[in-house]
């Protein structure tokens, strides 16, 4: 009979996910910043993905932590190279105060 793989994960990503999203919705009430919401619902989602990861392909403690220290080290990377890019003022987005 066939059994179907990652079911602990499954289940502790949406219990994540769903505690996550609450605090989330918590703090934007309390707040009203959408970013604490959007961050929030981002590290949930990477939780469940290294939990989903770990579960399908049965890696042991070491692998678990080489691809978390691959992860880290791709946001590292990536967050040092968006940080790095300074946008244009557009005037577009001025408020209308500045419009007078």
């Amino acid at each position: 009979m066939y059994k179907m793989a990652a079911d602990w994960s499954i289940v502790l990503g949406v219990l994540v996910f769903i505690v996550a999203i609450i605090f989330a919705i918590y703090y934007y009430l309390k707040f009203k910043k959408l970013f604490l919401v959007v961050f929030v619902a981002a590290v949930a989602t990477y939780i469940f993905s290294i939990f989903y990861i770990w579960d399908v392909f049965e890696l042991n403690k070491n692998l678990v932590l080489l691809l978390l220290i691959i992860s880290v080290g791709i946001m590292f990377y990536l967050g040092r190279y968006f940080s790095k890019i300074k946008l244009k003022p557009s005037k577009s987005h001025t408020s209308l105060k500045e419009k007078k």
